[in-house]
């Protein structure tokens, strides 16, 4: 069941895609590359959401750690259940769960000193900074990208949170892609009908994490009174 997981995260990525147009794609089209020439300018967007990617990779690397860490005392089971309910309700009742959810004030401070670092970055004309500027869009606050951390977490393990997030890095890059090069086919109407079937993908992919947090079972105790010990009587 959890061989599933990389690919519903591909087409997670896929679907919130042209989501991640709207918030990220006019950063892909500030770089300074539209006076080169088009490989130029497919090298600089690869560097950029290559960066991206990488980013989300690393943050899927930490929180499988974490949850690897939940294994071994036993509350896997509950983080599985718990990260695939909060995404169906994510789903069923969207507005409900924004209301609750608020980001801390020490991660608001740390937003703008990212956004003021990438403002720096983007002046560079340098092609590695397109990779750097990647980076540190991908810390930036985004919906889609905490479904998928969450996602992540309940993985269980450094490999694969990494693979989970290195999947969804992927599957953003066709839009993000393309936003450089053919930005007039990405019309609204199919970003609206792309933005549809992305609760689709959420809901399997919380209902794959529930019950597979339902059928985990962990191995009964084998207590001494239990263990026969065989006794050899020699001649």
């Amino acid at each position: 069941m959890s061989e599933a997981l990389p690919l519903l995260a591909l087409t997670m990525g896929l679907m919130s895609s042209f989501h991640c147009i709207g918030m990220c794609g006019p950063i892909a089209l500030a770089l300074p590359t539209h006076k080169k020439d088009k490989f130029q300018q497919l090298v600089g967007l690869v560097a950029y959401n290559g960066g991206r990617t990488l980013t989300y990779a690393s943050l899927g690397l930490v929180l499988g750690a974490a949850g690897s860490a939940l294994v071994w005392v036993g509350y896997f089971r509950y983080l599985s259940i718990l990260s695939g309910a909060i995404m169906l309700i994510y789903v069923l009742w969207p507005k409900k769960l924004e209301a609750y959810l608020h980001v801390p004030r020490f991660w608001q401070h740390m937003i703008q000193a990212v956004k003021k670092k990438m403002s720096t970055v983007l002046r560079s004309r340098n092609p590695a900074s397109f990779v750097l500027l990647g980076m540190l869009n991908g810390l930036l606050p985004c919906g889609m990208i905490y479904l998928a951390l969450m996602s992540s977490l309940a993985t269980g393990s450094m490999t694969g949170g990494a693979i989970y997030m290195l999947a969804f890095g992927i599957g953003t890059l066709p839009a993000m892609l393309a936003v450089g090069f053919f930005r007039q086919l990405i019309t609204p109407a199919l970003r609206s009908q792309m933005h549809r079937l992305t609760p689709i993908v959420i809901g399997l992919t919380g209902a794959l994490l529930v019950i597979r947090g339902i059928m985990i079972q962990y191995p009964s105790n084998v207590t001494g009174n239990n263990t026969e010990i065989t006794i050899c009587h020699g001649k």
